[in-house]
């Protein structure tokens, strides 16, 4: 009697917990919110042509109007795409040299820190970030300058989230944050919302609290700024110990950062965390997915960290919930008939709860097919590794057995003293013509292992600029050069050595050849590397 009461308990614990999720309005909404994310991507990714046609149109003007073209992919990039940001921070960083400007210098600077900042490469963020010299700076850059120096160390603070180093870096973080808010002009977003966040790392968690929730009742809010606010509100209050608060504003800031496409986002991680902490595992799965997808998206490399911490966490709960269910399945399945129903319901929930466990294995099996791939690249080396091996070997086989010949030719022509054909045999040595059938056998085995080489080489270039090669011909100079790079030799200088050109040459060779291809000259290495084996 006493396990079939447990057993009522445990059944009774289970609908209060779903009618609860029934009713928790602002989880379904994300959760629903998140369904419709291709939608608000597909947004992103037309804004961003759409700029892309003008940068690239060639006809913005001066070098100042590129800038700012520039400027505006790059700020649709920052919380979208690392990798992307980064690039368009350089093309800025590279226009600014050119128009020889130290505002515009400087701008692309703290564009840099920033993406560096979101993607956790501090140190180079910190690097960049003491390049800049804010003494003829406008106000404006100060005041970025010193936000990016205070984020530097409060992430960090998060980061090492320790008792030794933590308190240390919130302390130089307030100290940067205190000189921003000496050039952000009075009543805007900026000024208000790092007051408070000052005031929240000083520990006056009320003060900080009035800041918040005067910013959320301003209705000219950006859903960015909105975001931002609510998911540092919502630390607030979950420092103060008001858990129920806290999940619903950093769900609101997770639904904020899906409308604008915001990737770089700490907010639905943070909501993930919560909701395991609280028991709810449905959800915590759910938006620890969408974290990760996010945090891949994006390029984070300390999200990527952070996130696969909680993840295996919530996994396992997952995985020991099922277990569970199976054991109260197999513990009450012969009970009475007054419990057979409840005993059906409970098999409709674990028969749930194994579509989920189905759905954490696919992830489980794409990690696979990463590894099969990386598996691959091994496979492939392996194979350069011994077909050039090989190779080497007979060549240094027969080059020594030619020096044994030609010793012992010469030995005999010195003992008969015949000095004109010792002469003769030397004039006949070509090391020219050797070198040229050193590089022939290189191309033969090099179109061994990669047949469709040429082919797919000339699948990146219009058709009047693909390489013809003669009848008798299997590699070119621009060919010989990017099979190097495709076996792995990628430095300058060796590959100028083993072709015996000058490092110069050799750099003025793929800068060409980059310009004429129909591939971003930062992709085509890339490109080349793709090109598969047999």
């Amino acid at each position: 009697m006493k396990r079939y009461l447990l057993f009522i308990l445990a059944i009774n614990c289970c609908f209060c917990q779903k009618a609860l999720a029934a009713g928790d309005t602002l989880l379904n909404t994300l959760a629903h919110t998140i369904e419709q994310m291709p939608v608000y991507d597909a947004q992103k990714a037309n804004a961003i042509y759409n700029i892309k046609v003008r940068m690239y149109s060639g006809d913005h003007g001066l070098p100042a109007n590129a800038f700012r073209l520039a400027e505006q992919l790059y700020n649709e990039y920052k919380i979208f795409n690392y990798d992307s940001a980064y690039s368009y921070a350089g093309k800025m960083m590279a226009l600014a040299t050119i128009i020889k400007d130290s505002e515009l210098i400087n701008t692309a600077k703290l564009k840099y820190a920033f993406v560096m900042l979101s993607a956790g490469l501090y140190s180079e963020a910190f690097d960049t970030l003491k390049s800049v010299i804010t003494r003829n700076c406008t106000a404006g850059l100060k005041a970025e300058y010193y936000t990016l120096m205070g984020r530097y160390y409060f992430d960090l603070a998060a980061y090492d989230d320790d008792k030794y180093h933590s308190v240390n870096y919130d302390i130089k973080g307030n100290q940067y944050i205190d000189s921003a808010l000496l050039y952000y002009a009075g009543g805007t977003f900026e000024k208000n919302y790092y007051s408070g966040l000052r005031l929240f790392k000083q520990g006056k968690e009320q003060e900080s609290t009035a800041y918040f929730e005067k910013l959320l009742e301003d209705k000219n809010l950006s859903e960015h700024q909105f975001a931002l606010t609510a998911s540092t509100l919502s630390g607030v209050y979950l420092q103060k110990g008001e858990t129920q608060k806290a999940i619903d504003l950093m769900a609101q800031a997770a639904i904020a950062d899906i409308h604008t496409s915001t990737k770089e986002t700490f907010a639905i991680y943070n909501l993930a965390e919560m909701l395991y902490k609280a028991g709810d595992v449905k959800y915590a799965s759910l938006f620890i997915e969408n974290a990760i997808a996010n945090a891949e998206t994006y390029n984070a490399r300390q999200r990527k960290a952070q996130v696969s911490g909680i993840l295996s966490l919530i996994e396992s709960e997952r995985i020991h919930a099922i277990d569970g269910q199976r054991r109260l399945a197999v513990q009450y399945g012969m009970a009475v008939t007054i419990f057979l129903i409840v005993f059906a319901v409970l098999i409709f929930v674990i028969r749930k709860q194994v579509k989920k466990l189905q759905a954490a294995k696919k992830i489980i099996t794409r990690a696979n097919v990463q590894q099969q791939l990386v598996n691959d690249k091994l496979e492939e080396a392996n194979k350069i590794k011994e077909e050039y091996i090989g190779y080497f070997f007979k060549l240094d086989s027969e080059y020594f057995g030619r020096l044994e010949r030609l010793k012992k030719m010469l030995e005999q022509k010195l003992n008969d003293r015949k000095f004109d054909d010792i002469k003769f045999i030397v004039n006949n040595i070509q090391p020219k013509k050797d070198k040229e059938e050193l590089m022939r056998n290189f191309d033969k085995v090099f179109i061994n292992i990669f047949p469709n080489f040429v082919t797919a080489y000339n699948s990146f270039f219009a058709e009047e600029d693909q390489v013809k090669l003669p009848h008798d011909q299997i590699l070119n100079t621009d060919l010989r050069i990017f099979a190097l790079i495709r076996i792995g030799i990628t430095d300058n200088e060796k590959i100028a050595e083993i072709l015996e050109y000058s490092v110069n040459t050799i750099y003025a060779y793929k800068t060409k050849i980059k310009n004429k291809s129909l591939v971003q000259n930062d992709d085509f290495e890339k490109k080349i590397m793709e090109i598969k084996s047999v």
